[in-house]
């Protein structure tokens, strides 16, 4: 997958609580591909990580703030999960509205575990296939979004998977579609 992306910048957006790996893997693996990445958060300085959402992992430094920042300045979205990290990230408009933004462009968005709640929050499931870790699959049907237990859905250029377990097949995907570029399917 070597150059797959070169000249990509995708927008890594988190908040303190995500899952560690669901940001570290796909990083490794989109950089490794030849994007250009960057860490988005809420506040600047440093996210929070976890493992197994209850035991602390390392910080990571924020390269910009949801304030510095709009969806034009990026082909596509990656969103980790972690259960704290959505919820810190859907109570914060400019956030909500960065993510909406990839949909009104049509532009590529990757969202595992419990991320997809800040794509609730963002109204943009209605009549979307997707999957997540499946304690949020009620939530995502009354968001009017169709749930499958599958290790990766891709709906368009949303790209979704349920957990850490999924990352091969979501990594794959996810640089396959920010290869791919805007998908006219991609609204709101």
């Amino acid at each position: 997958m070597a150059g797959k992306l070169n000249g990509k910048k995708i927008a890594f957006l988190v908040a303190d609580g995500f899952e560690q790996i669901e940001l570290t893997r796909p990083w490794k693996d989109i950089q490794d591909a030849g994007a250009t990445v960057e860490l988005v958060s809420l506040k600047s300085g440093e996210v929070q990580g976890m493992e197994a959402d209850i035991n602390k992992a390392d910080t990571f430094k924020v390269d910009k703030t949801v304030d510095e920042v709009k969806a034009d300045d990026y082909h596509g979205l990656m969103l980790p999960g972690g259960t704290v990290n959505p919820d810190n990230l859907r109570v914060n408009d400019k956030a909500v509205q960065f993510v909406r933004d990839f949909f009104a462009q049509h532009k590529p968005v990757a969202a595992i575990c419990h991320a997809p709640i800040i794509l609730i929050e963002a109204g943009v499931l209605k009549g979307r296939t997707l999957t997540s870790f499946p304690s949020i699959k009620t939530d995502i049907q009354n968001a009017g979004g169709t749930w499958e237990d599958r290790e990766v859905v891709c709906d368009e250029a949303l790209v979704t998977s349920r957990s850490p377990d999924d990352l091969d097949a979501f990594c794959a995907k996810a640089i396959e579609e920010f290869a791919e570029g805007k998908h006219a399917d991609q609204t709101t």
